[in-house]
């Protein structure tokens, strides 16, 4: 009976043995499955994470346009609030126009001057273009007859040199005729009263050689003052011919210069009533008014920044990704935009690679070149653009925190 027993307890160990042995078998059966799935699990969620690349260092950027004053003046109305939406082209404020109107009439009124002193001076241009070819005219006229004159003299000259010769011919014979009567008379063949006669006819024809001499002699100085009065009117001619163009060019110079000054005062009138224009400012383009300052009254000075226009129509993700992220980032891949503001996801694509890193463009650059450098991976600003037409676009705001998740194939 009590090997009954022994066997008995003997067998029930060997059951609980086998029981545990099939407990142990079962256990790691499902300790394997367990770690398979999560191995499963974990290349899952790695193979998934090869296909994004995904950075929370991100933001929405739109442009801000600065609204500033194009002249200085002071503010006689605004028109908008801040967070106002305003379309492009509506009135954002107005300054004070009357300075600018009086020194418009005033421009006004020098160019009406300017215009009645070149109305003035334009006739003189003909004027003094008809005396110049008067003169000319007048000086060559002078020299033709200063010249005809010379010729006279000439002419003149050449016949008291002939007379010159006759009287000393006529002279020579006479003195001839009185020393052969002399001899008659000294010989008492002639009577004195004929040789007397001899003697005045000599005496005459001598001073007939005199006078004739004095006349050729006369005759040769009015050659040389004619042909003096030729240079006198030849250097007139000349200085007509000289300097008639010159003053031609004065009367043009001083009508262009007058023209020229009117061109000028024109200029001014279009900038006086460009500065009018200015005084009332628009929107350049459609957004929100923030930061307004100008108040009813302010004296503004030309480019004070006078409230700012954030445009909600044109507006964009950057997300700063490390540089270990873009490998297979490409321009177009699609993204999807997370705004934590919103608790929305948006659709959208990459739109340009950047060009640069974030220090590189920073004010002050870092500087490696005292050899203490450490290497720290750099974030570059990618642009992903929003696609259009999904609800809620007109919602985001510049600034707004993004987490875009970038689809790599």
């Amino acid at each position: 009976m009590l090997t009954d027993i022994e066997n008995e307890k003997k067998e029930d160990h060997l059951k609980e043995n086998q029981a545990v042995a099939r407990k142990g078998r079962l256990g790691l059966i499902v300790g394997v499955l367990a770690l398979l799935l999560m191995a499963g699990g974990v290349f899952s969620i790695y193979s998934e994470s090869l296909k994004y690349e995904s950075t929370d260092d991100a933001q929405i950027d739109g442009h801000l346009n600065p609204i500033s004053t194009r002249v200085a003046g002071t503010v006689k109305a605004v028109f908008v609030e801040d967070n106002q939406y305003v379309q492009a082209g509506a009135p954002l404020l107005d300054l004070d126009t009357r300075d600018f109107e009086v020194a418009l009439a005033q421009t006004k009124a020098q160019y009406a001057q300017s215009l009645a002193q070149l109305r003035s001076e334009e006739p003189n241009l003909p004027i003094t273009v008809t005396s110049n070819q008067t003169d000319a005219a007048t000086a060559r006229a002078q020299l033709i007859n200063a010249d005809a004159a010379v010729s006279a003299s000439e002419h003149d000259y050449a016949a008291a040199l002939q007379q010159l010769a006759q009287a000393e011919a006529n002279n020579g014979k006479a003195q001839s005729d009185l020393r052969r009567y002399r001899q008659l008379l000294d010989k008492q063949e002639v009577a004195q009263s004929e040789y007397d006669q001899y003697e005045s006819a000599a005496k005459a024809q001598a001073a007939m050689v005199a006078a004739q001499k004095e006349t050729v002699a006369s005759q040769a100085k009015t050659i040389e003052q004619r042909k003096a009065q030729v240079s006198e009117k030849e250097y007139s001619l000349d200085q007509t011919l000289t300097n008639g163009p010159r003053q031609v060019l004065i009367r043009n110079a001083s009508i262009q210069a007058h023209a020229a000054g009117l061109e000028s005062i024109k200029a001014q009138i279009a900038q006086d009533e460009l500065n009018i224009e200015y005084c009332h400012v628009v929107a350049p383009v459609a957004g929100l008014v923030s930061q307004r300052s100008a108040e009813l009254g302010a004296r503004v000075s030309t480019g004070q920044q006078l409230m700012m226009l954030v445009q909600t129509g044109d507006i964009w993700v950057t997300a700063n990704f490390k540089e270990t992220q873009l490998k297979m980032m490409r321009k177009g891949q699609h993204v999807s935009v997370a705004i934590d503001a919103l608790d929305k996801t948006f659709e959208g694509y990459v739109e340009s690679m950047p060009a640069a890193t974030g220090d590189r463009t920073s004010a002050l650059p870092p500087e490696n070149a005292t050899g203490n450098y450490v290497k720290v991976v750099q974030r570059l600003p990618v642009r992903i653009r929003f696609r259009a037409g999904q609800a809620g676009l007109n919602e985001l705001r510049s600034g707004m925190s993004a987490e875009p998740k970038v689809y790599l194939q």
